[in-house]
Formats: structure tokens, C-alpha cells, sequence
């Protein structure tokens, strides 16, 4: 994915970042991946292991590595309502096939290399190893919830999780790593996700920030990578038992600073793509022994001998009813107060939203900010407007304070002066007839192209102002027509060669 060159958003303090050292984060990679031919060796310390831990089941699983991977990606279902294109068809033009543990997850036949398509570009999917998809089902978020995904780069568990919430609640999607958290961020967008907020922070000022908050905590911690080892060669080179070892002391620091965000009554998953007991099993035995208001609810593994992906471990754990709130009721009256209700929380936008209103009142007549965004208020960062949701009117603007934020909600548009340009990120969270104008055009026409180059379009001489340009029915971004051309706003890092 081309990363954009947009500046980073922060808040008035921003926090200073901990590096922690590399590990894998690929499970939702690009769809490149070597040959079997072209993998390196496995370490002969990890076979040993897996011949420990698999007993007679080792042979399969050791055979499993020369096979091909496992490709898939996961419908977006806010976009899919939209898509003008039968279900069939699209299913043929992928070769879609469904992966068993995730309502909406497909495996797909490689040459079609759906990365490519514009329906990517436009958000109907997010390409994510198959395994991978198991982890946010097992969190099983509801509509209305509160939910942190604390490591949660490049995006696959974080939209999985928005998807689930449709709309309704607030997620809370965080990275460590400021690179990352762009990527994150990204694909925040390209999704559509209105209520959301992207954090650049370290897992200890997120816990003091927000003690038993979360009514679901997702961590997909930072590991080995083991289940890495089909389609990354470089995580079968960088494995070693040491690297284990420092993975799972890493693991159980961060595992802890992410139970402190777990209200009573409230849900964590503790998730992996590696193998070894150390990272995952006796990482949780260890917790559970420190955290006795915790229990475990279930846990899976998924091996690449046994299920059709590149594995997975994802452990589901549940905090007590009774146990301590610690800083819950604080941080809610902190959440709370100032609140004026409705839509009038936390509007410290300098009069920006009323050139948002102006600006979709002509541009826009089929959408209105009162009952198209989620709940919340405006917030401006500098000249850029965003809408800030309040999860069901328990979280409120100061709670960002002094935290480096990339995306404080959805991204309006830009206030340069006294006019409002419309951001990228609104073309793709709004429907084709909310626009006064929208240009479709089919996934194969030559127009789709030329606009995904950046190139302007023809226009009727009549057409004027702010519009759509979408694929199918999938908005692909903002035009500006005048004289009988649509100048294209596509920003420039996401225009293709």
C-alpha cells in the first residue's frame, strides 16, 4: 500500500514514543509471497520444537511449509450494501471461497490479485491472512461497545472489529510504531470507519489514561512470527530461541498494561501468529497466576496442517463482575464531563463546522451531519476538521489530551482561509446519493484508470462544483467539475503510476 505524504496529526502535548525492537507484524501483508521453492531452510531449533509440541501430528505440519499459502481477504460490509455488482460475479472475479471461522472472510484465488482492483482502492475489502481473521470473532465486538485494539498495525483486526461495531460505539485503534500507525491509519480510511480513533502511543499511557474503561480489549501482541514463515522469509531468518524468549518477556508486559483497560465484566483477547507454547499458553498460565479477576473463557490454535491458513492462537479472557472498578469511575466522570449533550460535545472547532455545513448543504443534499455521523462533535487540529465520536456519549475530547493522535475520528476536510476543501477520507465514508452529482463508472472502464492515475476526466458543460467519482457504486474520491472538465483531487499518494 503507498503510504501518502500527509502530514501527522498530533495533539497539543504529544507523547514521546517508546521503540520497541523489531518483530512480525505481516499477517496482513501484501498479497507478494515466495514460491516453495524459494523459502529458506527451517531452523532446525524450530523443528525440534514443533516435534515436541506435535508429537505424530509433526510430519503433516513440517509438510504443510512446502505447500502453497493460504490467501484471503474480508468483505467490508458498510461497502458491500452499496456495490452495484451481483454477488455471484463478484465471488467469480476472486474465486472467493468462505474461510469457515469468519462471516465475510473469503479465501481467493491469487492471480486474481484483488490488491490491484479498484474495488481495494475504493474499500470493499481488506486483504488478510485467513487465520488472522480468528482472533476479533473470538472478541466478538458488539454495536454500541467501547473496544481498544492496543497493537492493532496495519489495520486487519481493527477493521474487522469496526465492521462488527457498524458504526455504533468507538474504537479506539492504537500503534506504537509512528510508521505503522500511518499505515493504520490508512486503512482506517480507505474503509470508511467513522468512529474511530487512530493513537501513537505506548501500551503505559494508554492504561493510565483509560484504567477499566473498555468493554473489549483486543491485543494481537507483537511475536515470533512462526506463522509467518510461508509467506515471509525474512521471519524464518530473524527466528531464533532467543528471539522466543524476548518475545514472550515483551508479551507479558504489554498483556499487563492491556488488563488495566478491561472494566469489570469486560473481554480481552490475548492473540499471536506463532506456534510456541512460551508465547502463547504460558503466557496466559503466567498472567492468569497475576490477575486472579481474570479467567479464561476459551482458546484456539490454528495450524496449517489442520485448517486452510498460516496459523493462528487467540485466547479469550474475561474480568469479573465483581471485581475492583481501580479507576473506572473516575475516568467515566473524566469521559463525561463537560458534555453539554448530543452533538454539541467537545465542539472546539473555531467555527469550521459551520463552513462543513455550508460546504454539504450545496455539495451535498442527500447527507445530513445530524443523523449520518455517529455520534459526537467537531474537533479541529490546526486547518484540518474532524468529527470526533463520543461512544454512546461516554468518551469526550480532553480524553485526548496530551496523547499523539493521527486520527481523531473521521476527517472532514481542510479550512485553508475561509473556504472548506473536502478530505479523501469523507469521499470514502459517504454513499454515491448522498452527492448533488456522482460520475459511476464500471471496475474495468478506462475511466476508472485514468482516475486512479490522478488524471482529470471529461465532463458535461453543465456540471459544476463538488462531486463523487465511484466504481460500481463505491465512491472513489472527490472531483471538482468546472468548463467541462472534473479536476481530480485524488490525493497524490494514492494515485497509481
Amino acid at each position: 500500500m503507498s503510504n501518502r505524504d500527509k502530514k501527522t496529526n498530533e495533539n497539543v502535548m504529544p507523547a514521546p514514543v517508546t521503540k520497541l525492537p523489531a518483530v512480525s507484524d505481516r499477517h496482513d501483508a501484501d498479497e507478494e509471497a515466495p514460491g516453495a521453492a524459494d523459502r529458506p531452510p527451517l531452523p532446525a531449533a524450530f523443528v525440534r520444537r514443533m516435534e515436541a509440541l506435535l508429537g505424530e501430528e509433526a510430519g503433516a505440519f513440517l509438510r504443510a511449509y512446502g505447500e502453497p499459502r493460504a490467501y484471503g481477504l474480508r468483505l467490508n460490509g458498510r461497502k458491500l450494501a452499496d456495490l452495484r455488482l451481483e454477488p455471484d460475479k463478484l465471488h467469480r472475479m476472486f474465486g472467493l471461497e468462505p474461510v469457515p471461522w469468519c462471516p465475510g472472510g473469503f479465501y481467493y484465488a491469487p492471480e486474481s490479485r484483488p490488491g490491484r482492483h479498484p474495488y481495494h482502492a475504493a474499500g470493499l475489502y481488506y486483504i488478510q491472512e485467513p487465520s488472522a481473521m480468528s482472533a476479533a470473532e473470538l472478541l466478538a465486538p458488539q454495536p454500541g461497545e467501547l473496544v481498544l485494539d492496543l497493537a492493532a498495525a496495519p489495520g486487519g483486526k481493527a477493521t474487522q472489529i469496526a465492521d462488527r461495531l457498524a458504526g455504533q460505539g468507538l474504537l479506539v485503534a492504537n500503534e506504537i510504531h509512528p510508521a505503522r500507525a500511518r499505515v493504520l491509519s490508512e486503512n482506517i480510511e480507505r474503509m470508511g470507519i467513522a468512529n474511530a480513533v487512530v493513537t501513537n502511543e505506548p501500551p503505559d499511557r494508554l492504561a493510565k489514561r483509560f484504567p477499566a474503561y473498555f468493554d473489549a480489549v483486543m491485543l494481537d501482541a507483537p511475536c515470533s512470527g512462526e506463522g509467518m514463515f510461508r509467506k515471509d522469509p525474512d521471519a524464518v531468518r530473524e527466528w531464533s530461541e532467543a528471539a522466543v524468549t524476548a518475545c514472550a518477556v515483551r508479551q507479558a508486559g504489554i498483556l499487563g498494561e492491556a488488563a488495566k483497560m478491561v472494566r469489570p465484566g469486560g473481554r480481552l483477547v490475548y492473540s499471536t501468529c506463532t506456534f510456541n507454547r512460551e508465547e502463547n499458553e504460558e503466557t496466559i498460565e503466567r498472567f492468569l497466576e497475576r490477575r486472579p479477576d481474570f479467567e479464561l473463557r476459551r482458546s484456539l490454535r490454528l495450524f496449517p496442517h489442520r485448517e486452510r491458513g498460516e496459523g493462528h492462537y487467540a485466547a479469550l479472557l474475561v474480568r469479573r463482575e465483581d471485581a475492583d472498578e481501580g479507576g473506572r469511575a473516575a475516568a467515566g466522570a473524566h469521559a463525561g464531563r463537560g458534555r453539554k449533550g448530543g452533538r454539541d460535545a467537545g465542539r472546539r472547532d473555531g467555527g469550521g463546522f459551520a463552513r462543513f455545513r455550508a460546504f454539504a448543504a450545496e455539495a451535498l443534499p442527500g447527507f445530513s451531519p445530524d443523523e449520518d455521523l455517529p455520534g459526537g462533535g467537531p474537533l479541529a487540529f490546526g486547518q484540518q476538521l474532524y468529527w470526533l465520536p463520543d461512544g454512546g456519549g461516554r468518551f469526550a475530547p480532553h480524553l485526548l489530551d496530551g496523547l499523539r493522535v493521527l486520527r481523531p475520528g473521521l476527517h472532514l476536510g481542510d479550512l485553508p482561509k475561509d473556504r472548506f476543501e473536502p478530505a479523501h477520507a469523507l469521499a470514502l465514508h459517504l454513499r454515491p446519493s448522498a452527492a448533488r452529482w456522482c460520475l459511476p463508472f464500471a471496475a474495468d472502464a478506462p475511466e476508472t484508470a485514468a482516475w486512479l492515475r490522478g488524471e482529470a476526466l471529461p465532463a458535461d458543460a453543465n456540471l459544476a462544483g463538488w462531486g463523487l467519482v465511484a466504481v460500481d457504486g463505491l465512491p472513489l474520491g472527490w472531483g471538482k467539475a468546472s468548463g467541462g472538465r472534473i479536476n481530480n483531487r485524488l490525493p497524490k499518494g494514492l494515485r497509481r503510476p
